[in-house]
């Protein structure tokens, strides 16, 4: 059976995610993390979107962006193949990188949004990484912080 059509729509705000093969580390250092960030950046300059919130854990990534137009898919197609790509060749690895296809929840209210960025910031709190968000050097929350301290 085909798997439904994925929701896309211009203007749509999305929580992403995506797992690691068998929940194995898609990071293996911070150079993987560094280039991660900047494939994110190419492809959030290419498809136009706006990063609101992210969090790179050890074996998965959260983001939250806005598509002005209707091309989720191809971004993050984008996105996992080159770094997986780049992952591979670096650790002289073969195979999927990536466990399925990623997963997007269409955000659809204030309310939700908020509670979306609560998760992204504290998710390496509840995996026992750090004590608090501003702890961990791999998300938004030191940006998102400035931002709401320089108001």
């Amino acid at each position: 059976m085909p798997r439904p059509p994925r929701i896309q729509i211009a203007g749509g705000t999305y929580h992403v995610t995506s797992r690691g093969n068998r929940r194995q580390a898609i990071y293996h250092d911070d150079d993987d993390r560094r280039w991660f960030l900047a494939m994110r950046d190419r492809v959030i300059s290419r498809y136009r979107w706006r990063l609101h919130a992210y969090c790179l854990m050890d074996n998965h990534f959260h983001l939250l962006v806005e598509t002005p137009e209707p091309n989720l898919s191809g971004g993050m197609q984008r996105l996992k193949g080159d770094y997986a790509t780049y992952f591979n060749e670096r650790h002289s690895l073969v195979g999927h990188l990536f466990q399925q296809r990623f997963a997007s929840r269409l955000i659809e209210s204030e309310e939700y949004l908020g509670e979306v960025l609560r998760y992204i910031a504290f998710n390496p709190v509840r995996a026992g990484l750090c004590a608090h968000p501003s702890e961990w050097p791999w998300s938004s929350f030191h940006g998102a912080v400035d931002l709401v301290l320089d108001r």
